[in-house]
């Protein structure tokens, strides 16, 4: 079993706090700064309200890795997901409004890998690769945020 790992980044964005909410809500805009690596599906009806489900397919050739999650925690600004799946763990976006638009923290946390091999595989590949990976998707989500935020004024 893995240790508990958490991520954590944080970007400034100019924009509202209600416009890079809606670009974490809305699936189309979420594929827009999304790793092309992955693909989110519904399960049932797309929504971010507490309680919908939906699962993270990871676009590897033959296996596919899919996590299961399930909004756990929603507010207005905030939306937690929680993964079941090849490891558990939560993904946290909580967006907080000032001066220059919208302050965005996302964490990752990793709570338990159950399968050695994959957890020895994160150690080696995907830990220093998920750190990369939530710097560049934060950059693209506040290119979309900024650019959806100046097509509405």
């Amino acid at each position: 079993m893995a240790v508990r790992q958490v991520f954590e980044q944080a970007i400034q964005i100019q924009a509202s706090s209600t416009i890079v909410e809606r670009c974490i809500t809305d699936r189309d805009l979420m594929h827009r700064w999304l790793n092309p690596a992955l693909r989110c599906e519904a399960v049932g009806e797309w929504s971010t309200e507490l309680g919908s489900r939906s699962r993270f397919v990871v676009q590897i050739p033959l296996i596919q890795p899919t996590l299961r999650n399930v909004v756990v925690a929603r507010e207005p600004g905030l939306v937690v997901w929680g993964f079941d799946g090849f490891f558990r763990g939560r993904d946290r976006w909580e967006c907080q409004p000032n001066a220059g638009g919208t302050y965005l923290l996302n964490r990752f946390e990793v709570l338990e890998i159950p399968n050695p091999l994959i957890n020895l595989g994160f150690n080696w590949f995907a830990k220093n690769w998920t750190k990369d990976d939530m710097k560049a998707q934060l950059r693209r989500l506040k290119r979309v945020a900024e650019e959806t935020y100046y097509l509405e004024k």
